[in-house]
């Protein structure tokens, strides 16, 4: 089965949580390594294991981040990889699927399952290197991974939603035999 290997500088994690219910603040890790195994364009063999730096969170507001990174949230100092490793796939039309596998945050591992499209392979102009690209998108609940923090609001709901959005950007190179 081939290997592609999922290029740093194009691959990141977004995600975004409701805040004071009436707005969605977004952040970003922009460091994330992993292996991306299967051949295309068999989806149905696909396999995926990605670790995100922590410590490469940004929100776009330094005290945010830092807030984020500390013991209320991602304890980036105990807990510095967010990884999720498949389990199962299922395709769907054309590029399509779903891709459920354990997801490890601050220590504590949840199934999740992913939709995703798939996108090549292609030749890099630049590197001559067979590239594949991958889009997922999803949703945990944050105080599945111990992130209880939030304070209600008056009329109801929470300062910081519970369910956080997911949307992945994968670009990886195949690995010589």
């Amino acid at each position: 089965m081939a290997k592609w290997v999922i290029d740093p500088d194009h691959a990141v994690a977004r995600f975004s949580v409701r805040h004071f219910m009436i707005a969605n603040v977004e952040g970003i890790f922009s460091k994330m390594t992993g292996l991306v195994e299967f051949d295309p364009p068999d989806l149905g063999r696909l396999s995926v294991e990605a670790e995100i730096e922590v410590k490469s969170l940004t929100t776009g507001h330094a005290e945010r981040d830092e807030h984020l990174l500390s013991a209320d949230y991602f304890d980036a100092e105990r807990y510095s990889k967010i990884v999720f490793k498949s389990a199962k796939v299922e395709p769907k039309r054309g590029n399509r699927g779903k891709v459920t596998g354990d997801l490890t945050i601050r220590g504590i591992t949840r199934p999740v399952t992913l939709d995703f499209e798939f996108l090549g392979p292609v030749k890099s102009p630049f590197s001559g290197k067979s590239c594949v690209g991958f889009s997922a998108t999803g949703k945990v609940n944050r105080e599945a991974y111990g992130m209880t923090l939030s304070h209600p609001m008056e009329g109801g709901g929470l300062v910081v939603g519970k369910d956080v959005q997911i949307h992945i950007e994968i670009e990886a190179d195949l690995t010589p035999a």
